[in-house]
């Protein structure tokens, strides 16, 4: 049995692992390295994602059949169904417009004029790719942070550590993804703005933990899950 402030520290915990992946990504690591941590969070992403629907499934279901049997209100079931496929909707269509506003924007003057004046665009471009992936990741986190906050105060205890330990494991593998866009370059990156990067990934995972915990309600539960699962 964990407490709050347990909770909190393994929340921020779970998002920071993002800096274990910092290292790998300017050692240069081999694509067959590379392939394999893919491959480990991909089946890190799908247990998680069996995991989140299950239990945010289980709890719509639940209330559904309990409510269609007259032994609950029906705006009870009808809620909860809506929250679960509106937090799905949410996740997933929250980042095909994050990609379709930021990852694939042309070229800027300011690329061309250091282009002209013969600067690193490899460096500038790819530091700009880097930060755009992590808002991405990060708000990504956000939703894990929720579900994990959420489990907690719902009393579903198990979950909650289930999800600090699959997200950290996951969240690992991310900071190499961060910093891929910078391996193209002879510059290296500054201590401080791979800690931005980091704080800007792995910190809401934290954040999100805090938000999720302060009050319980199944509505909140089953819309933050979907919401996860839906980023996931």
């Amino acid at each position: 049995m964990i407490n709050y402030y347990q909770l909190l520290i393994l929340g921020a915990i779970a998002g920071f692992t993002i800096f274990l992946g910092f290292p790998l990504a300017l050692l240069k690591a081999s694509q067959r390295t590379k392939a394999f941590l893919n491959a480990l969070a991909i089946g890190i992403l799908v247990f998680l994602v069996v995991d989140v629907f299950g239990h945010a499934w289980d709890t719509t279901t639940n209330a559904v059949i309990s409510s269609f049997t007259g032994k609950t209100p029906l705006v009870d079931g009808v809620s909860l169904l809506i929250a679960m496929f509106a937090g799905i909707i949410l996740g997933l269509i929250g980042l095909a417009l994050y990609e379709r506003r930021y990852m694939k924007a042309p070229a800027t003057e300011t690329t061309l004029e250091n282009s002209m004046a013969g600067k690193d665009t490899v460096h500038i471009d790819g530091l700009k790719l880097a930060t755009m992936i992590a808002i991405g990741i990060g708000a990504h986190n956000f939703s894990e942070g929720l579900a994990i906050g959420q489990s907690y105060a719902a009393g579903v205890i198990g979950l909650a550590l289930i999800l600090i330990i699959g997200f950290g494991l996951h969240n690992a593998t991310e900071g190499f993804g961060i910093l891929g866009p910078l391996q193209g370059s002879d510059k290296r990156p500054p201590i401080l703005t791979l800690i931005k990067l980091g704080l800007i990934g792995g910190g809401p995972t934290f954040l999100g933990t805090l938000a999720g915990s302060i009050w319980v309600s199944p509505i909140l539960y089953v819309l933050f899950m979907a919401f996860a699962g839906g980023g996931l």
